[in-house]
């Protein structure tokens, strides 16, 4: 049975050598290829991927957004996620975006393909980080939050959006701010873009 694999990437050429590699291999087939990620739901239905290999860092959106607005709605979607940096911010935010693996795009395409047939076989593969670094790490809830404060919304109105109290969003916005080494908002949503965290629309 074919492992069916879509990709996902706004580097046309990477798509293809990349397309080209995974299909020599016996098990793998590559499905489809998306270098524009509004057109990306259409071809998962059309294709029916069992895995989407997809990088973090596009132009338009970042494959972090891209997977967790994915999996609310097929959470049985396999998705590994491929960067240039193995940053730990990285790391732990594919993690909890709910990513099945991640791994640098420097790595022989043969540990690749490893991914792949450990992901379909319902394995989960993520480097390993310190762990001082992972209590650093934003949660779901503070990534969330984050994201709202980047369309600049008031505490009242993240409050409304994500029915909690305002307390509670001032609580996050303090860890955020802590976390991030920063002093404010404005730098919180500066710094979470240098490293790749939220993308720049």
């Amino acid at each position: 049975m074919n492992i069916n694999v879509l990709l996902v990437d706004d580097r046309q050429l990477l798509l293809e050598c990349l397309s080209n590699r995974l299909n020599k291999e016996p098990t793998i087939r590559v499905v489809g290829v998306v270098s524009n990620p509004e057109f990306l739901l259409h071809e998962i239905i059309a294709t029916s991927p069992n895995i989407v290999l997809m990088n973090i860092g596009m132009k338009l959106v970042n494959g972090i957004d891209l997977t967790v607005e994915l999996l609310k709605n097929m959470p049985h979607l396999r998705i590994i996620i491929l960067s240039k940096h193995d940053y730990a911010e990285y790391i732990q935010a594919a993690y909890n975006a709910g990513a099945s693996a991640f791994m640098t795009e420097e790595k022989p395409i043969q540990e690749l393909i490893f991914t792949i047939k450990q992901v379909y076989s319902g394995h989960k593969l993520f480097p390993k980080i310190e762990v001082i670094k992972i209590d650093k790490m934003l949660t779901p809830k503070e990534y969330e939050i984050l994201k709202w404060i980047a369309e600049d919304k008031t505490n009242s109105e993240i409050s409304e959006e994500m029915m909690i109290s305002i307390r509670t969003v001032e609580y996050h916005i303090s860890s955020i701010i802590r976390k991030l080494n920063v002093e404010s908002r404005v730098g919180a949503v500066v710094t979470a873009i240098k490293r790749g965290l939220l993308s720049i629309k």
